[in-house]
Parts: C-alpha cells; structure tokens; sequence
C-alpha cells in the first residue's frame, strides 16, 4: 500500500468508522426524590450551575438550556482557578418530559437520559458515546462524578425554587473575597440585612459560623452553619445546621428543619480585570420576596466597598 493509500485509509477511519462504531458507556445513580423533581432539577439552568461539576476545583458559572426538538444545551465549564475553560452542549433529539432525553453533542456523539420513577425515588440512567481522546475508565469516571453530584444537590436542596444574584465588581477575586468577609466590612454591607450584623467563627472549611442580628429587643437572632467548602478566592459553600432564636442556639424544632442542610453560596469569578460575583441560596421559602429585595442592594454596597 502506497503512501497516499495509507494516509487515504487512515482518514477513512477517522471520519466514517469512528462514527459507527463508538462505544457506548453507560452510568447510573438513584437519586431520592420523586422524578418530576429530579426532572426539573436535572434540566433547569438555575440548578444546572450548582451541579454540573465533577469536584469542587471546577464549576459551571453559565447554563442555558432550550428544552425541546431542535432545542439546544449549552454549559459553560470553568476550572475555578481560571486556567481552563470550555463550552459543553449539543441539539436535543427527543424530549418526553419526566422520561426520556436524547441529544447530540457538537463532536456528534450521542447522548441518552433515562429517568425511572421508583416512588418517592429516581434511577436516573445516561449512556453516552465514549470520544477517543481520553481512557474510557477516565470519561466513565468523569461523568459518574457529575450524575453523584447531582444526585447530592436534589436530595439535599430544600424546595424548588432557589435563587441567584450576580454583579460585577471593578476588583480581583482576591480584594472582593477579603472585603466581603473581612470582619469590618462584613458588618458594613450586611447592615442591608440588619443594622447591626456581624458574625462569630471563622471561615476555613469545616469552621462553625454564626451569623448575628441585633433584634428590636436587644437580644441575638440568626442562623448557625458550618463552611461545607472554601475554596480562597473562588468559592464559599455554607450549610446551615440550626438558628439562634431570643438569644438561645436551636438544633430540633420545625423552624430548625425547614433550614437545616440548606446551602448558601458565594462564587468569585475572574472576568477581564475584574470579578463576577455569584451569590445562590436555598429556597428560602417565605423569605423569598424579602432577600429578594434584600441582597440586591447588599451587593451593590459591597461593590462600593470594593470599588471606593
């Protein structure tokens, strides 16, 4: 076989061959809770960007998701120090709600979600067109991790609905992480919340955290957490454990529950000199419309402090 020939055969290959014969990788998880929740979680972008990493040094700080024929996925991958990034999505091919999702990526391999309701529970089921850069052992534990991760966040998110807050800030990760947490200023911008906020403890990872307010009668209120994650100038995740109620801590109790493993979290991303502050929560339930009008005008004053 000549030269041309080979190199002929070889690009043959590639192209035609490569296209038929993928092999097909298959990964699994039950995930506790019913499949219309697992659903909506799965598929709506203000979940996506709090799940769709495989470990804590990456995230996924942008999400769009146009869920139906012809629709299209597209999720932004970022390392969380900024040295790596790329855009994942592909064309949906079917969509049967609570059921089933086929898509195909831009390299052209296929995907396939299958959701099965077991009860109060979900088998979720991706099979996926291994590529050829990467071992196969490597992408089957690279997509496994995500669909864990997954699995965490629905069963550990309370209610439906969590929200977002986002505001850029003329300064690096590094000053606005230090100003927002910094002891003085913190009680600066948090005044939005209560004229007399502060918090004790600390904020390396597994450091207990209380956050404070004065209340009209003199006597402390707030929340008890702990920092799940801290990653210096990128990320903060705080879980919460219990409140402090007229001045005494409470960990049991119906108030307790309806806030205890909720997350609160603080994402520093690095855009062109200056910082991209994300801020998601919990469904705060009743509290909603108020942090809705609240953390609004708190991150504007931290973008003051910041920026003055």
């Amino acid at each position: 076989m000549c030269y041309r020939e080979l190199l002929m055969f070889v690009l043959f290959k590639l192209i035609y061959m490569d296209k038929r014969d993928k092999t097909i990788l298959t990964i699994r998880t039950t995930v506790l809770s019913p499949v219309s929740r697992v659903w909506h979680f799965f598929t709506h972008p203000h979940h996506i960007v709090r799940w769709n990493a495989a470990s804590d040094d990456w995230h996924c700080p942008q999400a769009a998701n146009d869920l139906r024929i012809g629709g299209h996925c597209v999720y932004r991958m970022e390392s969380r120090n900024g040295e790596y990034a790329f855009d994942f999505g592909g064309e949906y091919t079917d969509v049967q709600p609570n059921k089933f999702i086929a898509f195909v990526l831009g390299d052209g391999r296929r995907v396939e979600v299958n959701f099965e309701a077991k009860g109060d529970s979900t088998i979720v089921t991706e099979q996926f067109e291994a590529e050829s850069m990467n071992p196969e052992d490597m992408q089957l534990a690279g997509w496994q991790a995500i669909l864990n991760n997954f699995a965490a966040y629905t069963e550990r998110t309370r209610g439906d609905n969590p929200i977002h807050f986002e505001i850029m800030i003329a300064a690096t990760p590094e000053k606005v992480e230090q100003l927002m947490l910094a002891d003085k200023t913190y009680r600066e911008w948090t005044a939005i919340f209560n004229p007399g906020s502060f918090y004790e403890g600390g904020w390396e990872e597994g450091a207990e955290i209380r956050f404070v307010g004065i209340g009209e009668d003199g006597v402390k209120e707030g929340m008890i957490g702990h920092i799940a994650i801290h990653k210096p100038q990128q990320y903060v995740s705080i879980a919460y454990d219990g409140m402090i109620l007229k001045g005494q801590d409470h960990f049991t109790g119906a108030d307790v529950e309806a806030l205890k493993n909720a997350r609160e979290e603080y994402r520093f991303v690095a855009r062109d000199g200056q910082t991209l502050l994300v801020v998601d929560l919990d469904d705060p339930g009743p509290y909603a419309d108020y942090f809705a009008e609240t953390w609004p005008k708190a991150m504007e004053k931290l973008k003051e402090i910041c920026e003055r």
